[in-house]
């Protein structure tokens, strides 16, 4: 049985090109256990900002996890 090679799709090969972005993604592909260190970083500086900026700071961070939310709603939803 021979592997199929895998190549990204177009908007993944431009993702790998943006320095933080692709830095990034390749620490996922190697290491899954990467998800939990940037989980862990987003929360650290959404606490951070909502000491430094209070409820404002709170209030945008959930605007705009509203279309993550959306989307995992749907993902869900599917039969």
């Amino acid at each position: 049985m021979t592997a199929i090679p895998y190549s990204p799709s177009p908007l993944g090969r431009i993702a790998r090109k943006v320095p933080v972005v692709g830095h990034v993604s390749r620490d996922i592909e190697r290491e899954a256990d990467t998800v939990y260190y940037l989980i862990t970083i987003f929360l650290t500086a959404v606490v951070l900002a909502v000491k430094t900026w209070g409820l404002p700071a709170l209030v945008l961070t959930a605007v705009g996890l509203v279309p993550v939310m959306f989307v995992i709603l749907i993902i869900l939803a599917r039969p």
